[in-house]
């Protein structure tokens, strides 16, 4: 929980915020940033390849754990792990069937997948500040932040998916029209289509932004507790993390849930036929 002495406070807030970005430098190179500068001018074309690491390795995982136990089912005598998935699986269909009242197989597998995923990401942040950026440093790695839900980036990817995916049912089963209609002719009637297609095209629009940033906004302000509480010496700072680190974990488990939730919410509202 140490500061590396060759940083001062500042620096050393900066380094654990910085991500691992590789990308096209103003003159025409690609490489990877070695400072936020750097990394700034990259502009959008720029990767931050830990942010990308770390979700695909844990979706990966949540993939392979959940096909294995898939397969070593057993009704007789089911173990205790496939008891724990079994009641994340009963947990997820709980909240589709009180939530969503459409007919689409799609939805509980993806509010599962959410919510598994998102979890696995924000579990990253109860790993002590310095263990992985630490032992990257010594592969040569400069920078390395490790809470993938801590990059927005991560977060608007996951909330455009499920925005693109609430765009198509929409229009699926209500056809073109009747989606524009539902932006056009509600609240107000058809005399005031500027105002309700303002409103709802604003009330549309803010659906992705607030499922993003609730997210984003959560896991950094965590992680930056988290650095921050490592600036203190070794034993003030264990002190404060572990009471830190046991709170942390119903943020953890409640951002899964309520990005899930929402999805679910979001996900009946395009399925639905009369507004």
């Amino acid at each position: 929980m140490s500061t590396n002495s060759a940083l001062t406070s500042g620096e050393y807030i900066k380094h654990h915020l910085q991500n691992l970005t590789y990308g096209q430098f103003p003159d025409g190179e690609w490489g990877i940033a070695h400072s936020a500068a750097e990394a700034k001018a990259m502009g959008f074309w720029a990767f931050h390849l830990d942010t990308l690491g770390f979700s695909f390795v844990l979706g990966a995982l949540f993939l392979l754990v959940f096909r294995r136990v898939g397969k070593n089912m057993t009704i007789s005598t089911p173990s205790g792990f496939q008891n724990f998935i079994e009641s994340i699986i009963d947990f997820i269909n709980e909240n589709v069937s009180g939530s969503f009242n459409g007919k689409n197989p799609l939805i509980a597998p993806l509010a599962l997948t959410c919510f598994v995923w998102i979890v696995l990401m924000n579990t990253m942040d109860l790993l002590p500040v310095d263990l992985l950026p630490q032992i990257a440093a010594l592969a040569g790695v400069e920078y390395l932040k490790v809470v993938p839900t801590a990059d927005p980036n991560a977060t608007f990817g996951m909330s455009l998916g499920i925005f693109i995916l609430m765009i198509y049912y929409s229009i699926k089963n209500k056809g073109l029209g009747g989606f524009i209609g539902e932006l056009a002719f509600h609240p107000f009637g058809k005399m005031m289509f500027p105002v309700n297609l303002l409103l709802e095209g604003i009330g549309l629009l803010a659906r992705p932004v607030s499922l993003a940033l609730r997210l984003f906004g959560n896991m950094y302000a965590g992680e930056l507790i988290f650095i921050l509480i490592a600036l203190f010496p070794y034993w003030i700072g264990w002190s404060l993390s572990l009471p830190w680190a046991i709170f942390h974990i119903l943020i953890v488990l409640l951002q899964g849930f309520i990005f899930m939730t929402l999805v679910i919410v979001y996900m009946d509202m395009a399925h639905q036929t009369e507004h």
